[in-house]
Protein backbone atom coordinates (compact mmCIF):
# COMPACT_ATOMS: atom_id res chain seq x y z
CA UNK A 1 0.00 0.00 0.00
CA UNK A 2 1.39 3.61 -0.89
CA UNK A 3 2.49 5.28 2.30
CA UNK A 4 -0.45 8.44 1.70
CA UNK A 5 -3.19 5.58 1.35
CA UNK A 6 -1.75 3.82 4.14
CA UNK A 7 -1.63 7.06 6.78
CA UNK A 8 -4.99 8.42 5.72
CA UNK A 9 -6.25 4.69 5.96
CA UNK A 10 -4.53 5.37 9.62
CA UNK A 11 -6.31 8.42 10.12
CA UNK A 12 -9.42 7.22 9.71
CA UNK A 13 -8.91 4.26 11.77
CA UNK A 14 -7.89 6.17 14.86
CA UNK A 15 -11.08 8.56 14.51
CA UNK A 16 -14.35 7.16 14.67
CA UNK A 17 -16.24 10.42 14.07
CA UNK A 18 -20.08 10.17 12.55
CA UNK A 19 -22.04 6.61 11.72
CA UNK A 20 -20.62 3.94 10.15
CA UNK A 21 -21.78 5.25 6.78
CA UNK A 22 -20.11 8.49 7.54
CA UNK A 23 -16.76 6.73 8.14
CA UNK A 24 -16.34 4.38 5.32
CA UNK A 25 -17.80 7.19 2.44
CA UNK A 26 -14.84 9.61 4.18
CA UNK A 27 -12.40 6.69 4.40
CA UNK A 28 -12.89 5.87 0.78
CA UNK A 29 -13.16 9.43 -0.57
CA UNK A 30 -10.05 10.50 1.21
CA UNK A 31 -8.14 7.27 -0.09
CA UNK A 32 -9.32 8.32 -3.67
CA UNK A 33 -7.76 11.44 -2.92
CA UNK A 34 -4.61 10.23 -1.80
CA UNK A 35 -4.39 7.93 -5.58
CA UNK A 36 -5.73 10.98 -6.98
CA UNK A 37 -2.84 13.35 -5.62
CA UNK A 38 -0.17 10.20 -6.82
CA UNK A 39 -1.52 10.43 -10.29
CA UNK A 40 -1.20 14.28 -10.40
CA UNK A 41 2.36 14.56 -10.10
CA UNK A 42 2.61 14.99 -5.83
CA UNK A 43 4.50 11.93 -4.69
CA UNK A 44 6.66 11.60 -1.08
CA UNK A 45 3.44 12.36 0.29
CA UNK A 46 2.75 12.26 4.13
CA UNK A 47 -0.54 12.96 5.91
CA UNK A 48 0.82 15.56 7.33
CA UNK A 49 1.98 17.56 4.21
CA UNK A 50 -1.84 18.63 2.96
CA UNK A 51 -1.14 21.93 1.00
CA UNK A 52 -3.59 24.05 -0.84
CA UNK A 53 -2.12 23.32 -4.14
CA UNK A 54 -3.30 19.78 -3.52
CA UNK A 55 -6.36 20.81 -2.83
CA UNK A 56 -6.64 23.46 -5.60
CA UNK A 57 -5.16 20.18 -8.00
CA UNK A 58 -8.31 18.23 -6.66
CA UNK A 59 -11.10 20.41 -7.25
CA UNK A 60 -9.74 21.23 -11.03
CA UNK A 61 -9.72 17.93 -11.08
CA UNK A 62 -12.86 16.95 -10.38
CA UNK A 63 -14.43 19.68 -11.86
CA UNK A 64 -12.42 18.37 -15.21
CA UNK A 65 -14.37 14.86 -14.86
CA UNK A 66 -17.76 16.64 -14.60
CA UNK A 67 -18.63 15.67 -11.10
CA UNK A 68 -21.91 17.06 -9.97
CA UNK A 69 -21.67 20.18 -6.70
CA UNK A 70 -22.80 17.66 -4.52
CA UNK A 71 -20.13 15.02 -4.75
CA UNK A 72 -17.65 17.52 -4.98
CA UNK A 73 -18.84 19.05 -2.01
CA UNK A 74 -18.97 16.19 -0.07
CA UNK A 75 -15.55 15.65 -1.22
CA UNK A 76 -14.11 18.97 0.24
CA UNK A 77 -16.10 18.34 3.27
CA UNK A 78 -13.60 14.96 4.00
CA UNK A 79 -10.70 17.43 3.07
CA UNK A 80 -11.70 19.72 5.84
CA UNK A 81 -12.21 16.78 7.80
CA UNK A 82 -8.17 15.65 6.91
CA UNK A 83 -7.11 19.02 7.62
CA UNK A 84 -8.97 19.20 10.47
CA UNK A 85 -7.52 16.59 12.34
CA UNK A 86 -3.79 17.33 11.37
CA UNK A 87 -4.44 20.94 12.85
CA UNK A 88 -4.20 22.33 9.76
CA UNK A 89 -7.62 24.11 9.18
CA UNK A 90 -6.07 27.04 7.22
CA UNK A 91 -4.69 24.93 3.84
CA UNK A 92 -8.34 24.90 3.13
CA UNK A 93 -10.53 27.76 2.29
CA UNK A 94 -14.07 28.14 4.57
CA UNK A 95 -16.45 28.63 1.01
CA UNK A 96 -16.71 26.68 -1.73
CA UNK A 97 -16.95 29.77 -3.45
CA UNK A 98 -13.65 30.00 -3.44
CA UNK A 99 -12.90 27.26 -5.57
CA UNK A 100 -15.87 27.95 -8.16
CA UNK A 101 -17.84 25.06 -6.90
CA UNK A 102 -21.21 25.53 -7.91
CA UNK A 103 -24.38 25.88 -5.57
CA UNK A 104 -26.05 22.35 -5.38
CA UNK A 105 -28.32 21.24 -8.18
CA UNK A 106 -31.34 19.84 -7.49
CA UNK A 107 -33.46 17.58 -9.22
CA UNK A 108 -35.15 19.38 -12.40
CA UNK A 109 -36.85 17.68 -15.77
CA UNK A 110 -34.54 19.42 -17.92
CA UNK A 111 -32.49 17.31 -19.64
CA UNK A 112 -29.05 17.36 -19.66
CA UNK A 113 -27.34 15.03 -22.16
CA UNK A 114 -24.77 15.59 -24.69
CA UNK A 115 -24.95 14.09 -27.59
CA UNK A 116 -21.59 12.92 -29.30
CA UNK A 117 -22.36 14.18 -32.75
CA UNK A 118 -19.90 12.87 -35.66
CA UNK A 119 -18.50 16.13 -37.09
CA UNK A 120 -16.73 16.51 -33.95
CA UNK A 121 -15.90 13.27 -33.10
CA UNK A 122 -13.92 13.44 -36.90
CA UNK A 123 -12.01 16.62 -35.59
CA UNK A 124 -10.30 14.47 -32.98
CA UNK A 125 -7.20 12.82 -34.15
CA UNK A 126 -6.02 11.50 -31.11
CA UNK A 127 -7.19 7.57 -31.02
CA UNK A 128 -7.56 7.12 -27.97
CA UNK A 129 -9.27 9.57 -27.40
CA UNK A 130 -12.18 9.31 -29.66
CA UNK A 131 -12.32 5.46 -28.78
CA UNK A 132 -12.63 6.83 -24.75
CA UNK A 133 -15.31 9.28 -26.33
CA UNK A 134 -17.38 6.67 -28.38
CA UNK A 135 -17.31 4.31 -24.97
CA UNK A 136 -18.85 7.18 -22.66
CA UNK A 137 -21.74 7.69 -25.17
CA UNK A 138 -22.05 3.77 -25.32
CA UNK A 139 -22.03 2.62 -22.64
CA UNK A 140 -22.29 5.40 -20.03
CA UNK A 141 -18.62 5.13 -18.84
CA UNK A 142 -17.20 8.34 -16.79
CA UNK A 143 -14.48 10.58 -18.03
CA UNK A 144 -12.00 8.19 -16.07
CA UNK A 145 -13.29 4.77 -16.54
CA UNK A 146 -13.17 5.60 -20.63
CA UNK A 147 -9.48 6.52 -20.28
CA UNK A 148 -8.14 3.45 -18.62
CA UNK A 149 -10.44 1.19 -20.52
CA UNK A 150 -8.87 -2.24 -21.24
CA UNK A 151 -10.94 -4.22 -23.75
CA UNK A 152 -8.98 -7.51 -22.97
CA UNK A 153 -9.84 -7.38 -19.56
CA UNK A 154 -13.32 -5.63 -20.12
CA UNK A 155 -14.94 -7.09 -23.09
CA UNK A 156 -16.64 -10.17 -21.97
CA UNK A 157 -18.78 -10.69 -25.16
CA UNK A 158 -22.59 -10.14 -23.78
CA UNK A 159 -21.14 -7.40 -21.07
CA UNK A 160 -18.58 -4.94 -19.84
CA UNK A 161 -16.86 -5.85 -16.63
CA UNK A 162 -14.84 -2.78 -14.91
CA UNK A 163 -12.21 -3.00 -12.47
CA UNK A 164 -12.60 -1.34 -9.39
CA UNK A 165 -9.55 0.70 -9.80
CA UNK A 166 -10.85 2.54 -12.96
CA UNK A 167 -14.45 3.51 -11.09
CA UNK A 168 -15.57 5.87 -9.11
CA UNK A 169 -14.85 5.04 -5.18
CA UNK A 170 -13.74 1.84 -6.22
CA UNK A 171 -16.92 0.34 -7.46
CA UNK A 172 -16.37 -2.83 -9.84
CA UNK A 173 -19.54 -2.97 -11.98
CA UNK A 174 -21.00 -4.71 -15.07
CA UNK A 175 -22.68 -3.29 -18.05
CA UNK A 176 -24.70 -5.02 -20.51
CA UNK A 177 -23.95 -5.01 -24.28
CA UNK A 178 -26.86 -4.95 -25.82
CA UNK A 179 -26.61 -3.45 -29.40
CA UNK A 180 -25.09 -4.20 -32.86
CA UNK A 181 -23.32 -0.77 -32.47
CA UNK A 182 -21.70 -1.61 -28.72
CA UNK A 183 -20.58 -4.84 -30.20
CA UNK A 184 -19.06 -3.13 -33.47
CA UNK A 185 -17.40 -0.55 -31.05
CA UNK A 186 -15.87 -3.27 -28.58
CA UNK A 187 -14.43 -4.72 -31.61
CA UNK A 188 -12.67 -1.82 -33.09
CA UNK A 189 -11.43 -0.77 -29.05
CA UNK A 190 -9.75 -4.40 -29.07
CA UNK A 191 -8.57 -4.49 -32.70
CA UNK A 192 -6.52 -1.11 -32.12
CA UNK A 193 -5.63 -1.77 -28.22
CA UNK A 194 -4.85 -5.47 -28.48
CA UNK A 195 -3.76 -6.43 -24.73
CA UNK A 196 -3.26 -2.44 -23.69
CA UNK A 197 -5.70 0.23 -22.10
CA UNK A 198 -6.62 3.55 -23.75
CA UNK A 199 -3.25 4.88 -22.05
CA UNK A 200 -0.56 4.82 -24.84
CA UNK A 201 2.21 3.20 -23.45
CA UNK A 202 4.61 5.09 -21.31
CA UNK A 203 2.43 7.83 -20.71
CA UNK A 204 0.43 8.15 -17.56
CA UNK A 205 -3.33 8.67 -16.72
CA UNK A 206 -2.63 12.62 -16.42
CA UNK A 207 -0.90 13.11 -19.59
CA UNK A 208 -3.63 11.18 -21.37
CA UNK A 209 -6.12 13.55 -19.45
CA UNK A 210 -4.73 16.27 -20.22
CA UNK A 211 -4.45 15.30 -24.29
CA UNK A 212 -7.91 14.21 -23.91
CA UNK A 213 -9.20 17.55 -22.69
CA UNK A 214 -6.59 19.36 -25.17
CA UNK A 215 -8.39 17.18 -27.84
CA UNK A 216 -12.16 17.91 -27.02
CA UNK A 217 -11.47 21.39 -26.62
CA UNK A 218 -10.02 21.51 -30.27
CA UNK A 219 -13.09 19.68 -32.00
CA UNK A 220 -15.71 22.12 -29.78
CA UNK A 221 -16.55 18.95 -27.66
CA UNK A 222 -17.61 19.96 -24.04
CA UNK A 223 -19.92 18.76 -20.88
CA UNK A 224 -18.73 15.22 -21.82
CA UNK A 225 -20.79 13.87 -18.67
CA UNK A 226 -23.70 14.70 -20.56
CA UNK A 227 -22.61 11.56 -22.40
CA UNK A 228 -23.78 9.74 -19.49
CA UNK A 229 -27.29 11.04 -19.31
CA UNK A 230 -28.21 10.22 -22.95
CA UNK A 231 -26.79 6.91 -22.12
CA UNK A 232 -29.01 6.59 -19.42
CA UNK A 233 -32.58 8.13 -20.94
CA UNK A 234 -31.80 5.95 -24.15
CA UNK A 235 -31.58 3.10 -21.47
CA UNK A 236 -34.74 4.37 -19.75
CA UNK A 237 -36.59 4.44 -22.80
CA UNK A 238 -35.58 0.61 -23.78
CA UNK A 239 -35.89 -0.88 -20.40
CA UNK A 240 -39.40 1.31 -19.31
CA UNK A 241 -40.82 1.84 -22.89
CA UNK A 242 -41.65 5.24 -22.87
CA UNK A 243 -39.84 8.51 -22.63
CA UNK A 244 -38.09 9.66 -19.56
CA UNK A 245 -39.09 12.86 -17.84
CA UNK A 246 -36.49 15.04 -18.79
CA UNK A 247 -37.05 13.78 -22.26
CA UNK A 248 -40.51 14.96 -21.97
CA UNK A 249 -41.99 11.51 -20.82
CA UNK A 250 -44.55 11.70 -18.21
CA UNK A 251 -43.56 12.67 -14.38
CA UNK A 252 -44.09 9.78 -12.13
CA UNK A 253 -47.30 11.12 -10.33
CA UNK A 254 -48.45 10.90 -13.58
CA UNK A 255 -47.81 6.78 -13.49
CA UNK A 256 -50.62 4.33 -12.79
CA UNK A 257 -49.06 1.27 -10.36
CA UNK A 258 -48.26 -0.98 -12.50
CA UNK A 259 -46.16 1.68 -14.28
CA UNK A 260 -44.22 2.42 -11.25
CA UNK A 261 -43.22 -0.56 -10.92
CA UNK A 262 -41.69 -0.69 -14.23
CA UNK A 263 -40.11 2.92 -13.59
CA UNK A 264 -38.84 1.50 -10.61
CA UNK A 265 -37.32 -1.26 -12.45
CA UNK A 266 -35.49 0.55 -14.96
CA UNK A 267 -34.24 3.16 -12.66
CA UNK A 268 -32.66 0.62 -10.22
CA UNK A 269 -30.94 -1.48 -13.79
CA UNK A 270 -29.98 1.85 -14.67
CA UNK A 271 -28.37 3.17 -11.12
CA UNK A 272 -26.64 -0.29 -11.51
CA UNK A 273 -25.02 0.10 -15.03
CA UNK A 274 -23.66 3.76 -14.29
CA UNK A 275 -22.33 2.56 -11.27
CA UNK A 276 -24.49 4.27 -8.45
CA UNK A 277 -25.96 2.42 -5.40
CA UNK A 278 -28.93 4.41 -5.24
CA UNK A 279 -32.09 4.40 -7.16
CA UNK A 280 -32.72 8.05 -6.29
CA UNK A 281 -29.63 9.44 -8.05
CA UNK A 282 -31.64 8.65 -11.29
CA UNK A 283 -33.57 11.35 -11.11
CA UNK A 284 -30.77 13.57 -11.74
CA UNK A 285 -30.12 11.75 -15.37
CA UNK A 286 -34.11 11.07 -15.88
CA UNK A 287 -35.81 13.44 -13.89
CA UNK A 288 -38.84 12.64 -12.15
Amino acid sequence: MRTLNYQIKQLCLRNRDGSYATQLARERDLSLSATQLLELGHRRMSVHSLKPKHVKGLVNRWQNEGLSAGTIKNRMAHLRWWSEKIDKRSVIANDNATYAIADRVYVTNASKARELQGEQLAKVTDPCTAFALQLQAAFGLRLEESIKFTPAYADQCKSLVLKASWCKGGRARTIPVTTVEQRQLLDAVRAYCGGASLIPAGIRYIDQLRRFKYQCAKAGIDHVHGHRHAYAQQRYRVLAGWECPACGGPTSKALTELQKEIDRSARLQISSELGHEREQITAIYLGR
